[in-house]
């Protein structure tokens, strides 16, 4: 349930537009004090706020203009004035939409509606937008950094997607070894220092840090997520 904070001092103008709101499936608060609105909004974190200008020991710009310092929740100010001056300074402060008094309880209903909504679809596209910084794909044996393919051979690619997969384990050089060429009893356990060097290398010519495959002396090696930018 959405919860809406409207700050008038007008009770009775207050009341019918509490009323719509609940009709709507809103929880609303009212409060009828300027210099309450701040910390309010702080402790409370509403979804929405209705905001009259003229209010009593602080005026309803000057809450909106405190209220941007910390939050970008959806504010439509409310007010009496017409002049273009005025709704004008309302948005360069931050506010979303301006409604002049007098006004339909059943429009402004709508009107939250309509920013709820919109913000919901900035966030959805947000969310479908990111990507991982890092993509293993173990059926292509590929690794993306940032969408950028890391040009692995399929021993790296080995070494790789093993301490990737167990972040902050450190990996002894024999362990890695057998992991990667089980069968292979004539070569040492040292050639995975090379295959080391290879991966960071390649990590950093994609202007990632090579520290993203992390060493620990006499012990072997990791995954450092801490590297990850």
């Amino acid at each position: 349930m959405h919860h809406v904070l409207i700050v008038e001092d007008d009770i009775d103008i207050a009341h019918q537009v509490m009323l719509f709101f609940k009709a709507a499936g809103f929880k609303s608060t009212h409060i009828d004090d300027g210099s309450k609105v701040v910390s309010w909004v702080k402790e409370n974190k509403p979804d929405t706020i209705i905001m009259d200008v003229m209010l009593p020991n602080q005026n309803g710009t000057e809450c909106l203009r405190e209220i941007r310092l910390f939050s970008l929740v959806p504010v439509i100010m409310v007010t009496a004035k017409v002049a273009e001056a005025d709704r004008l300074k309302g948005l360069e402060l931050g506010a979303d939409d301006y409604v002049c008094k007098p006004f339909s309880a059943a429009e402004l209903v709508m009107r939250v509606k309509a920013i709820l909504r919109r913000c919901s679809q900035k966030q959805s596209v947000c969310i479908e937008e990111a990507e991982p910084v890092i993509v293993v794909n173990d059926e292509q044996l590929t690794v993306k950094l940032k969408g950028k393919l890391l040009a692995l051979t399929k021993v790296e690619f080995d070494i790789f997607s093993l301490l990737y997969k167990s972040p902050g384990r450190v990996f002894s050089r024999q362990y890695i070894l057998e992991y990667v060429q089980p069968c292979n009893l004539e070569i040492t356990d040292r050639v995975i220092d090379s295959h080391i060097k290879n991966i960071r290398k390649k990590i950093k010519c994609l202007n990632f840090s090579p520290k993203i495959v992390g060493s620990v002396y006499g012990a072997g090696y990791c995954f450092n997520k801490d590297e990850i930018s």
